[in-house]
């Protein structure tokens, strides 16, 4: 099968986020199949951007297998009108490419995934070309996102052109794959039938992560090695920074257990990181630890070194559809109890068993979860690692989702 993946956003192991059309491609073309990736060059999420010659409008390369064609686009740092330039450049070059993309190969499968819709369009004209299945895969609901958490019109010109190009999306899709559990309610609202309808959750290559040898820098092994000699409880982060990961209660919650031998260490970068450094700083919280962030290979190290480890949201409106976080499929390889502080409309830590859930922003909710969590008898703390350790296998693996993907898309 030949499968054509359009996604501003992808990225690889070697580049940095995004992950997962890469482990999805990476498996199909385990399974045989052809895959190429159509990506910009320039991405605020990854951590390496790819260099195009200033006479060239796209360069190709091969990764693992992988076909990827990296787009010319403008450059941009934050949101606002570069970022809207860069996307419009984007969808520009690909359209130019259109030629050069096919390449005398006629495709199966065209799969739209950048987190806007607006190339469910050039999707659309792809699949049509090639009499091949038309997916949308939706990662983030935009432009509801933007219009609730970012407090954007819906009269917005901006917010009024992408939801024309997610209803096309949805009216004109074969079939409709959801990182979001409980989105088909809202997608149905905006034209797509109820049959088209496929959740295909995020998810972690288990072989990759259990045969991962790299170790943690001088810096953070020293510092684990030190907490544990201090006969220390462990409660670990590695993520992003930023304010969708609600850290702030994360702090707030380490002053209520200042007497107990807890220790938080959280490894990552983020716009936020510093802010976070300065609140620990000013509240005395000696009970906290920031270290660098550390290589996606060095994650597995990082996380076994823990006794427990925490991830928490912000209270939105938007979760209500569901959420899906690759950290967390981590965690729970690692055999961790997980501490999750989450109001939203699926807690796989509950679903697994695997950990202790409170409401997102309760901050004595967090801290009481510290204290039982380092409390657990062997017995308890085996179990919720067993439980979630199982759970990832059978339900988030990519090579299970990558099964999944294609025989739910041509299976019905």
């Amino acid at each position: 099968m030949n499968i054509l993946y359009i996604n501003h956003y992808a990225g690889s192991i070697y580049h940095g986020m995004e992950y997962r059309p890469y482990y999805l491609a990476r498996e199909w073309v385990k399974m045989g199949h052809n895959v190429t990736m159509v990506a910009g060059n320039i991405s605020h999420i990854r951590q390496k951007n790819i260099e195009i010659p200033e006479a060239r409008n796209y360069i190709e390369e091969n990764i693992d297998g992988i076909r990827y064609i990296w787009c010319k686009t403008t450059p941009y740092q934050t949101n606002g009108a570069k970022r809207l330039i860069n996307i419009l450049s984007f969808l520009r070059q690909v359209w130019n490419l259109r030629d050069t993309i096919s390449d005398g190969i006629k495709y199966d499968m065209v799969i739209a995934s950048s987190t806007y819709p607006y190339d469910t369009l050039l999707a659309k004209e792809f699949a049509k070309r090639h009499q091949a299945k038309f997916v949308y895969e939706v990662h983030d609901l935009w432009p509801l996102t933007p219009m609730e958490v970012g407090g954007m019109s819906k009269w917005h010109p901006f917010i009024m052109t992408m939801q024309w190009a997610e209803n096309y999306g949805y009216q004109h899709t074969d079939k409709v794959v959801s990182l979001l559990p409980k989105a088909d309610s809202y997608m149905h609202e905006h034209g797509m039938a109820a049959d088209k309808f496929i959740y295909i959750s995020n998810g972690v290559v288990v072989n990759d992560w259990l045969n991962a040898t790299q170790t943690l820098p001088i810096a953070h092994s020293d510092l684990l090695e030190k907490l544990k000699q201090q006969g220390k409880f462990i409660i670990g982060y590695a993520g992003g920074m930023g304010e969708a990961n609600a850290l702030n209660y994360l702090l707030m919650a380490a002053r209520q257990i200042s007497d107990k031998p807890i220790a938080i260490v959280l490894i990552g970068d983020g716009p936020n990181r510093q802010d976070l450094i300065n609140y620990a700083k000013d509240h005395n919280l000696t009970n906290v630890h920031f270290l660098p962030a550390i290589g996606k290979l060095q994650i597995p190290a990082f996380l076994t070194a823990c006794d427990a480890l925490y991830i928490g949201w912000n209270k939105l409106p938007i979760y209500r559809f569901g959420i899906c976080p690759n950290k967390l499929f981590d965690y729970m390889l690692a055999k961790k109890p997980v501490i999750h502080s989450v109001t939203a409309g699926n807690d796989i830590v509950a679903m697994a068993n695997c950990g202790i859930s409170i409401a997102a922003e309760d901050v004595t909710g967090i801290a009481d979860a510290m204290r039982q969590i380092a409390c657990l008898t062997p017995e308890q703390y085996q179990q919720f690692g067993e439980n979630g350790y199982n759970y990832v296998l059978a339900n988030h693996d990519y090579k299970v989702l990558a099964t999944r993907f294609i025989d739910e898309v041509f299976s019905r």
